[in-house]
């Protein structure tokens, strides 16, 4: 990774830990969170950078958001240029137009490929210690579109359930239990999306 390129520590912001349901709350945490980040050097790694970089434009957010987005932004540009600010969302199209200026680099990084996702769960037996029982190639093609962020939450999901079974534990069930729910899962969002746009 990058951090472990610059020998520097790698300081993780999970953005739905910083907003807060107070007025005001949300800010203050960012302005402790920065005023840390400043005396060191680091990478600072913000991810679903859009709840917290959001348009300001968008008139169905509160007046609440604008200011911390504004307020964001200007902790960002004040940073040293020791600290390198890192962001990652899968929704670019809601961040705030201010946000891209703030950054040099963009990278898209598009859905694994079904190699990839295969070796994605070559890796997870081996990690796993057993067999899942259900063909690589059955399971890249039924979480076909995912990222590799979902094939994470998937992969965790399996290894939670199988090790609080042990020691009767029955991956393939478990695996095939858990393919049902994300494909009716995400299945159910197609057809919620398609009822939105209709």
């Amino acid at each position: 990774t990058l951090a472990n390129e610059l020998a520097v520590p790698l300081l993780v912001v999970r953005c739905e830990a910083v907003i807060a349901s107070y007025l005001g709350e949300t800010a203050v945490r960012l302005a402790r969170l920065f005023d840390q980040v400043r005396t060191r050097n680091c990478v600072l790694f913000f991810d679903e950078f859009d709840v917290v970089g959001k348009e300001r434009g968008d008139i169905h957010e509160t007046g609440e958001i604008k200011r911390v987005v504004s307020s964001l932004l200007l902790k960002v540009d004040a940073l040293p240029s020791y600290v390198i600010v890192v962001t990652a969302t899968n929704h670019p199209e809601l961040l705030d137009r201010a946000v891209w200026r703030r950054f040099q680099l963009r990278l898209h990084l598009p859905a694994p490929i079904p190699a990839s996702v295969e070796e994605w769960f070559r890796r997870f037996q081996e990690t796993l210690g057993a067999e899942l029982g259900v063909s690589l190639k059955t399971l890249s093609k039924r979480l076909n579109g995912l990222s590799f962020s979902e094939l994470e939450q998937f992969s965790l999901d399996v290894q939670r359930r199988y090790v609080l079974s042990l020691p009767d534990a029955d991956i393939r069930r478990i695996v095939r239990e858990r393919l049902a729910q994300w494909e009716e899962r995400f299945s159910l969002n197609e057809k919620r999306d398609g009822k939105a746009n209709a």
